[in-house]
This record gives structure tokens, C-alpha cells and sequence, in this order.
């Protein structure tokens, strides 16, 4: 169990509905359907959903991010996913770094469980447990990047769902290069907009963002001394 797994859910029933397209750039053909991940059994048929105060939250961000960068947009990656994506997505994970390392298969079990573990430091775990799902399965948690006025795609210095500490937030902010200092700079223009909005952003991946779940509320107490949050998504 994860630090943020323990924290409270009281569930407030807001609705799952899309986000809207007239706002932000989309991933498409989205990257998880590509693989044949299993969107087709779930409540929405698509990943681009999301409780309906986190889309508000996040058309603020969008309007926050272009009152300071007029040619930037909001590229959205990913969002709602059902536990069965979820799973799908651990599966292809592992055995993509199980190839990636020339394990023969079946995998044999003491391989499996450090590549397993490997694979849990950046994708949680697809719990049908109510009290411990999976971020993005709560509506709450989404995926993003920046693009420019051309819907070309920011280098941020990591591609999202890279396995590395790249992916840290700040893995580049003590760099001295002036490329290193970049990708920070662009990393802290999407971090600073989507937080002026209420969200949080995961420890270890510059392109999660949540609000409103239980990372967002561990993140939340976390920063804050003063009175604590729980959260009001749980799995949908």
C-alpha cells in the first residue's frame, strides 16, 4: 500500500462528463486505445473524461496558463481509466521491460517480482479495492503536457510514462546546461498553471496531476500544516 492509500474517501457522486475539446489539445489516436487497451467495457468508451469539478478546475488552469503564455495549450494525454485499463497497462508495461532486459517467458518469480516492482513506482497498482483505486480510475487524476500554437508537442525532457528518473518534476532543476534549465523552466510553466487551479502534481511524474483523490489530498495535508483534507473521488 501506497502512502496516499490511506487516506479517507467520502465519496461526493459527482458525475464523470467530457472534458470539453474547445479548450485544450488531445492525444489522438489516444495512445492506450492504440494498443488495444480495453476502454470498450467501461462507463464512458473513452479516456477523455473526468469529474465534472476537476474539467472546471482544469479549463481554469488552460485560462491561467494563457494569461501568461498566449501560445501555449493544454495537451491532454489521458484521464479517466477504468481498472481494467489500468490492468491492461501494468501487463504491457512488464512485459515490455521484461523483453527490454531479454527475460525469457514465463518470467521466472524472483525476476518477476523486482520488474513488478519496478513497474509499481510509476503505475499503481489496479486495485478493485474501493478503499485503495487507482488514481486516474476515480475521474480525479489526468495526464498532460504542453503544446504550442502549432499543436506541436513541448519537449519537456522526458516522454510521459518513461520508466527513468527523468520523469521526476524536478529531475533538471539543478542542471547548468542550458537545455537542462529549459526543460525545468517549461516543466515549472505547466506545474505553476495547473496548481494556481487546485491540482497536485505527483512526486515522480512531471505529467500527472490530480485533484480531488486520495494522492490529492495525501499531497494536500502533506503541504499543509493546518486543517486536514480527505478525498471525494473514489473509483467510478
Amino acid at each position: 500500500m501506497k502512502p496516499y492509500q490511506q487516506i479517507e474517501i467520502n465519496e461526493c457522486g459527482e458525475p464523470l462528463v467530457p472534458i470539453p475539446p474547445e479548450y485544450f489539445a488531445f492525444e489522438t489516436p489516444h495512445p492506450y486505445q492504440k494498443l488495444g487497451a480495453p476502454y470498450h467495457n467501461s462507463k464512458t468508451n473513452s479516456p477523455y473524461y473526468l469529474r465534472q469539478g476537476v474539467v472546471d478546475s482544469l479549463v481554469a488552469a488552460q485560462t491561467q496558463l494563457q494569461q501568461n503564455h498566449q501560445n501555449l495549450q493544454i495537451l491532454i494525454f489521458d484521464a479517466y481509466r477504468p481498472v481494467e485499463v489500468q490492468q491492461f497497462m501494468v501487463d504491457y508495461t512488464f512485459n515490455q521491460i521484461a523483453v527490454a532486459q531479454g527475460c525469457e517467458f514465463p518470467v521466472s518469480e524472483d525476476k518477476r517480482q523486482v520488474i513488478i516492482e519496478h513497474v509499481y513506482q510509476f503505475w499503481a497498482v489496479p486495485s478493485l479495492d474501493r478503499a485503495t483505486p487507482p488514481p486516474h480510475s476515480t475521474g480525479a487524476a489526468l495526464d498532460v503536457t504542453l503544446v504550442d500554437k502549432n499543436q506541436r508537442q513541448i519537449d519537456m525532457g522526458s516522454a510521459i510514462d518513461e520508466i527513468s528518473e527523468r520523469s521526476y518534476p524536478d529531475y533538471y532543476a539543478a542542471g547548468d546546461e542550458p537545455q537542462k534549465q529549459e526543460y525545468h523552466r517549461r516543466r515549472q510553466i505547466l506545474k505553476n498553471a495547473m496548481n494556481a487551479a487546485g491540482f497536485q502534481q505527483h512526486p515522480h511524474e512531471w505529467w500527472h496531476f490530480c485533484q480531488g483523490d486520495q494522492m490529492w489530498a495525501w499531497l494536500t495535508n502533506h503541504n499543509n500544516s493546518g486543517t486536514q483534507v480527505i478525498a471525494r473521488y473514489g473509483r467510478y
